[in-house]
């Protein structure tokens, strides 16, 4: 475990540079590692499994969330219940663009930001762990970025959404197949500050 929180602080550390120069940089075309990072289009089917699903519920959970990081140090699951008026976002390998099913998810996430307006909200960008852990960490940050973004789009204030990427360094899944890889690519939300009671 200390191992795996060190490789976490080391791979943050070189994300925030990385980050930076990539941002400078055109999506378009390839990388050292010859991953293409260009966005698919929007229409484009989703290959492999299925896109988990979370569970509607009318009664909501009220505990505070708990980060990805938190949850890996207390040696628990770093998944969002099942409950959560915030759901998951799900992504097509070493891809960051959002599909309609994606922007739904968003759309009612929004809704609830609205509804919630004390309340923060930290867009968690996850991977699956094929590639470099630097590349990871920056396609997380993408995906965070893109949630973050369209979230913006439909009136959601900015300063009330930070993002984070965690790479491929806290799965929710262990397993080498495609099944479990979808899972692990995932943008997840965690509230931050206030609306008590309502989530």
């Amino acid at each position: 475990m200390e191992k795996h929180l060190n490789r976490l602080i080391q791979g943050s550390l070189f994300v925030s540079a990385l980050a930076l120069s990539a941002c400078a940089g055109s999506n378009q075309g390839k990388t050292s590692a010859g991953v293409s990072t260009t966005p698919a289009p929007a229409a484009q089917p989703r290959t492999g499994a299925q896109k988990p699903q979370g569970l509607p519920s009318e009664n909501l959970r009220r505990e505070p969330d708990r980060s990805s990081l938190d949850a890996l140090r207390q040696g628990k699951a770093a998944d969002t219940a099942r409950d959560s008026a915030m759901k998951d976002v799900y992504f097509d390998f070493d891809r960051y663009n959002l599909d309609n099913d994606d922007r739904a998810t968003l759309r009612a996430t929004a809704e609830w930001l609205k509804r919630n307006p004390s309340a923060g909200v930290q867009l968690e960008g996850h991977c699956d762990d094929r590639g470099t852990s630097e590349y990871n960490l920056a396609l997380g940050a993408k995906r965070a970025q893109a949630a973050k973004d369209y979230l913006v789009s439909l009136g959601v204030t900015e300063n009330r959404l930070s993002t984070i990427s965690y790479g491929e360094e806290i799965p929710v899944c262990q397993d080498a197949t495609e099944s479990c890889w979808q899972k692990n690519r995932r943008d997840r939300f965690v509230r931050l500050t206030g609306a008590k009671g309502t989530f």
